[in-house]
């Protein structure tokens, strides 16, 4: 049977070993020593929700040598900002700490033409939603570089064009399945773009690029670095370093899509919605208390315990004596789930009180384009 996974799947990766197996990503347990040596590591690093790599090692080298590398990630403004969104903004925040440049790309043309969103709620939805949520979580304008597809550089759309020179529909079908159309080739060929023309001299000729994603992006990393080497000679470019992070699981246990509001939580929502939702979110229980106590509930299957470990608890010893809790049965979903809920609503009041302070501060950030 064919293992696939192209960015627009609404299948949910449960199975990541197989992507070691079939696509040769790393496991990134393999680097956390030395990345030790140089930096503290992101906990979510240590946890394994970060879980592969491919030439981390290349990033490792560059702390090492004290040399400026840059982390190219997207967004997507098609649907609310959830805290699955949130694990990725976490990283860029922690990157941009060790002095990385971040090329953060708004992918405005990638919503019309592939989710069919229109121009000013995709702009709209950037601008109030993302970049205000991003600068409320602390993002800094230190080291940003941060733009829309549809407003930016001649020479950034004069390589777009030029990568469509060695690239085939083959490759594509290949990587991407038959369910192909123009909006979403033209996508691919973007993306190609925004991963690469940081190596470019026009845009710091950055040696080392690093792309943090979920594993459904993977198709665009695995063709993205066949292309590089394909313009190495012309540019000088090189295959970038990736990371992969594990999704989080919708509040009721399924795939987390901005398509269902009921399986996520906003970073704008209302603490009281917020609430009833965690609290009516599945969990790794058992059918009765009685079973619960004698056999312990089951945390790595548990949406309540994946909002612990990535996003409300940083303390390691703290989240390790809620796995022990659970796992021993010494504690029952219900009162886990109150614990959760109560952190969860101090952090939302807490975060709206930052983002009512970063919605005037938008357009210091990043200039949008012409509806």
């Amino acid at each position: 049977m064919e293992f696939r996974i192209d960015p627009w799947s609404h299948v949910m990766i449960k199975e990541y070993e197989k992507l070691f197996q079939y696509f040769g990503i790393r496991p990134f347990s393999e680097v956390v020593d030395e990345l030790k040596s140089a930096v503290e590591p992101h906990p979510l690093m240590v946890r394994g929700v970060i879980f592969g790599h491919r030439d981390f090692n290349n990033i490792v080298n560059a702390l090492k040598r004290g040399e400026e590398f840059a982390v190219v990630t997207g967004l997507m403004p098609s649907g609310r900002m959830h805290f699955g969104h949130k694990m990725l903004i976490d990283q860029i925040i922690y990157y941009q700490g060790l002095g990385a440049r971040i090329f953060l790309i708004v992918a405005d043309v990638e919503a019309y033409a592939v989710r069919k969103i229109g121009r000013k709620e995709s702009i709209e939805l950037a601008l109030y939603d993302y970049v205000t949520n991003y600068i409320a979580l602390g993002l800094s304008k230190s080291n940003l570089h941060l733009y829309f597809q549809s407003n930016y550089h001649p020479k950034y759309y004069r390589l777009i064009q030029m990568i469509s020179r060695k690239l085939t529909f083959a490759e594509l079908r290949a990587a991407y399945g038959d369910d192909l159309e123009v909006g979403k080739v033209m996508s691919v060929v973007t993306q190609i773009a925004d991963i690469l023309h940081p190596q470019l001299r026009e845009f710091g000729g950055f040696k080392d690029v690093l792309v943090p994603v979920g594993p459904d992006q993977d198709p665009h990393l695995r063709l993205t670095r066949d292309l590089s080497q394909r313009f190495e000679s012309e540019f000088g470019l090189k295959p970038p370093a990736s990371t992969y992070h594990r999704f989080m699981s919708g509040l009721d246990g399924g795939k987390m899509s901005s398509s269902r509001p009921e399986s996520y939580i906003t970073l704008n929502e209302d603490p009281a919605i917020a609430s009833q939702k965690l609290m009516n979110a599945f969990t790794g229980g058992r059918a009765t208390a009685e079973e619960q106590r004698r056999l312990g509930g089951e945390p790595e299957k548990c949406v309540i315990y994946e909002f612990y470990a990535y996003h409300l608890v940083p303390d390691d010893g703290e989240l390790s004596k809620i796995y022990y809790e659970c796992r021993t049965g010494r504690i029952l979903c219900g009162e886990c789930k109150l614990r959760a809920s109560d952190m969860l609503v101090k952090f939302l009041n807490e975060h709206r009180r930052k983002y009512e302070k970063a919605v005037d501060k938008v357009y210091e950030y990043i200039n949008p384009p012409d509806f």
